[in-house]
């Protein structure tokens, strides 16, 4: 019996080197990707120079990702774990023209642009951060709080958080994310007779339902929503214009 246990721990021992997950459908590994994230991600900025020095430890991690069998996750985790990869593959494209680029869109051609790019190894296909965003996490998830959570290394995104997304916690990661971007004046504002409000809601309008005012309410702190009833039903919305120079 004793013999039998040793074997089984053995093989759980394997596979959580080779996949960087647990046998039992929870978070994979991220031990390396919190420490990084904690280092290099402060005041909503991101230290791509401090990236660059531990770009090794950012491959280590990527690797990790790119061995893992999601089919084997919980749907919460795969969900946290495609948001996840969705930022470090980010994180890693910006690198590899870093420190020559200004804007992760200086990384396109005239034929293609940076999100279009086949450079990340999933599930044994070489595919691209659209691929991610785009076929997996807006179709599978249908979270419109994604839109907060994943990061396009540019001033105008939604902040990296500075811990990895998971399973267990995600729910709360996602409200914070929404309620963050959203009560940030440089976000969010009224002005006279008109409430400005980030790109987003107007590039994927249909994920808030055709109504991005009403998401807005749900995350508004009671001060914020208060000021906004009392402008009254007829308000205008009008869309900031987006920022694509580094988050740094």
């Amino acid at each position: 019996m004793k013999k039998k246990y040793k074997y089984i721990t053995g093989l759980c021992i394997l596979f959580l080197f080779f996949t960087g997950q647990s046998p039992a459908g929870t978070d994979i590994d991220n031990r390396i990707y919190a420490s990084l994230l904690k280092k290099h991600v402060k005041n909503k900025k991101v230290n791509y120079d401090g990236f660059k020095k531990d770009e090794k430890l950012l491959d280590e991690y990527l690797s990790i990702l790119s061995h893992t069998n999601v089919k084997m996750l919980s749907k919460k985790s795969r969900f946290a774990f495609y948001i996840n990869a969705y930022n470090a593959f980010t994180i890693k494209l910006v690198l590899t023209k870093y420190p020559g680029i200004n804007s992760i869109k200086e990384i396109g051609s005239f034929f293609s642009n940076p999100w279009n790019k086949k450079f990340i190894l999933l599930q044994g296909r070489i595919v691209t951060l659209d691929h991610i965003e785009h076929n997996i996490l807006r179709p599978i998830f249908k979270d419109p709080r994604v839109h907060f959570a994943i990061n396009c290394a540019s001033k105008s995104c939604p902040a990296l958080r500075d811990e990895p997304y998971k399973g267990e916690t995600l729910e709360t990661q996602l409200n914070d994310q929404a309620e963050k971007f959203i009560n940030d004046k440089k976000n969010t504002f009224i002005k006279a007779d008109t409430l400005f409000i980030s790109k987003i809601f107007k590039w994927f309008e249909e994920d808030f339902s055709n109504n991005p005012l009403l998401f807005i309410k749900r995350y508004m702190f009671k001060t914020f929503k208060k000021k906004l009833d009392s402008s009254g039903p007829d308000i205008k919305i009008d869309y900031l214009n987006y920022d694509w120079t580094l988050n740094r």
